[in-house]
């Protein structure tokens, strides 16, 4: 009887985007993520979103939960339906209702105005319903005890936003930021500015970075997918969230002295390369070794992000 040799399974290394559904925390995704595909480590999600909200929830698996860092920190967009003449506790459709306040004047016109404020960059305060520590505590756990404390405004930077629907009592704005800002701060903030009140009644997450719905699935489906046995060809590479960057190719030899964190000088350096800029680099047959930056001082490209990748990535033969 000839015995059959296992063969060991390729490790998983990339980004799965789950369109989360309103009532789940991201950590309820990630946990069914995790029972599903039978990964317990080296899986995280690239980014909260409140129980209410819905959308782009960023899966990293393997090798990729060391680019989380980079994903939370890039350009997300929303779209936002406020609820304009009531303000709850949490700034949401879940919280009580603190106040009532007349909206019948509040015109499109008003509204295009004030809207203006929140373009930019300027500074939030966070709520008090949110994950932030005070003293070691949870901000929504002394809510929920309903103590309230002082939150030091942060500076968050809004690049865009517009109106999509305007209907009273509800607005339907969609908003394009950086990292940090809490949209239901932004709606319960511009409840006030507009003098009436608001809180968030719908959001949703369309994009974070260059990952957006269109590659995204339910949390079904993923299942689904995992259950048939090909949930991996929904799997993202790690530099598909990474082609903002110019890329370069090394040779062998460099190559190992990149993987062994030495610095090393490249075809690419000159007078129009900045100090720290970074680049993507591949070796050439194709396989993605990481993300290099430039250390002008010493005239070298030193290791920022680099990785063990077997397959030829997608995007080496594509055009910056």
């Amino acid at each position: 009887m000839i015995e059959k040799v296992k063969t060991k399974e390729t490790p998983t290394n990339g980004f799965v985007i789950i369109d989360k559904a309103s009532g789940m925390t991201s950590m309820d995704v990630l946990r069914r993520v995790k029972r599903a595909t039978g990964h317990k480590k080296g899986v995280g999600h690239g980014g909260t979103l409140d129980p209410l909200a819905e959308g782009v929830l960023p899966i990293c698996f393997g090798q990729a939960t060391r680019l989380m860092e980079l994903l939370v920190s890039e350009t997300k967009e929303y779209t936002m339906t406020i609820r304009l003449g009531i303000t709850t506790d949490t700034y949401d459709a879940e919280g009580v209702a603190s106040e009532e306040t007349e909206y019948s004047h509040i015109s499109r016109n008003t509204i295009e105005k004030s809207l203006d404020k929140f373009r930019g960059t300027f500074p939030q305060i966070p709520p008090m319903h949110s994950a932030l520590k005070r003293e070691g505590k949870r901000l929504y756990h002394l809510a929920r005890q309903g103590i309230e404390v002082d939150r030091e405004p942060r500076l968050v930077d809004v690049h865009d936003i517009n109106i999509v629907e305007f209907a009273l009592p509800f607005l339907t704005i969609k908003t394009e930021c950086g990292r940090g800002l809490y949209m239901r701060s932004l709606a319960h903030d511009f409840g006030q500015e507009l003098g009436c009140g608001a809180h968030v009644s719908y959001l949703k997450r369309t994009r974070t970075g260059p990952l957006s719905l269109d590659r995204a699935m339910s949390l079904e489906e993923f299942e689904n997918a995992v259950s048939a046995g090909n949930w991996r060809n929904s799997v993202q590479s790690l530099d598909s969230i990474l082609l903002s960057y110019k890329s370069t190719t090394a040779n062998e030899k460099m190559a190992q002295f990149l993987r062994n964190g030495q610095a090393v000088s490249l075809p690419i350096q000159g007078q129009r390369i900045g100090h720290l800029d970074t680049y993507r680099i591949y070796t050439e047959t194709g396989q993605f070794l990481g993300l290099i930056r430039y250390d002008k001082p010493v005239d070298r490209w030193v290791p920022f992000k680099m990785f063990n990748l077997y397959e030829k990535s997608p995007y080496f033969d594509q055009e910056d």
